[in-house]
């Protein structure tokens, strides 16, 4: 019998390239997103079983709902991945509220909601993955983009504890969380925003995280630049990291 993973945002990016991979190792799978053309058309280049879930998952009700479709359907599943998520840019005081509201509850309700539902069910069996998408912004303060850049803090501090409870309880579920830099997808179009970081591509990425993810690899950071960022986010002051990725930022609008 096969193994089956669920992706959020697996309409394009790296959460489609999860599913590519994760298809090529036999899993079948379910690919959740808002845009269901794009999930359809992902599923007609995988030779495995996958159920196409429509959904906006930064509606709470959704994130339930979604859980409660996939448990009445397939019982236990064996890997959450947790990519849904966008940015926005700009001055909080100048940038669009409800697409802020609609960051935070996609970027750190969904993924809080889904986390812990699922992983319920995980405990009861004693085994599974959940891989969470956080960022290297996780690791930073985010001036021009606060609200993206404190999204993903929560994600990487929600995992952090997460693995402690589980480590505590001898559990045998595993929790993985992705800090990536840069990388080639639509997010630099949705946020509104070109990176000066040489961008890894979404297939590297991917390719890179499922690997680690099964070899039990907690922290993982693709690209030798990026785990430099995190190591020095450990050791300079939050007061000049944040003029830094202030001017990175601006950079960023200005090219």
């Amino acid at each position: 019998m096969n193994k089956i993973a669920l992706i959020t945002g697996a309409s394009s990016g790296i959460g489609r390239d999860f599913a590519r991979n994760l298809a090529s190792k036999g899993y079948n799978l379910i690919i959740v997103a808002r845009d269901e053309t794009q999930l359809e058309e992902l599923k007609k280049d995988l030779k495995v079983e996958v159920t196409v879930i429509p959904m906006d998952l930064s509606d709470s009700k959704n994130c339930k709902k979604l859980h409660e479709e996939v448990k009445n359907k397939f019982g236990n599943i064996d890997i959450l991945i947790n990519n849904a998520g966008f940015g926005e840019f700009g001055f909080i005081t100048e940038t669009n509220l409800d697409k802020e509201i609609s960051l935070i509850n996609t970027n750190i309700t969904a993924v809080h909601i889904l986390t812990k539902l699922f992983l319920q069910d995980m405990q009861k069996v004693n085994k599974g993955r959940i891989l969470n998408v956080a960022s290297i912004s996780g690791f930073l303060p985010g001036p021009l983009m606060a609200a993206y850049y404190s999204s993903k803090a929560y994600v990487l501090r929600l995992s952090q504890s997460l693995r402690e409870e589980l480590r505590k309880q001898k559990s045998n579920v595993k929790i993985s969380v992705l800090c990536s830099g840069p990388v080639k997808t639509n997010f630099n179009n949705v946020a509104g925003v070109k990176f000066e970081l040489p961008s890894l591509t979404s297939e590297y990425v991917a390719k890179y995280t499922i690997d680690k993810m099964f070899k039990n690899k907690f922290l993982i950071i693709p690209g030798a630049t990026i785990k430099l960022i995190a190591v020095s986010s450990k050791i300079v002051p939050s007061v000049i990291s944040s003029k830094f990725v202030y001017y990175s930022q601006k950079r960023k609008r200005e090219r």
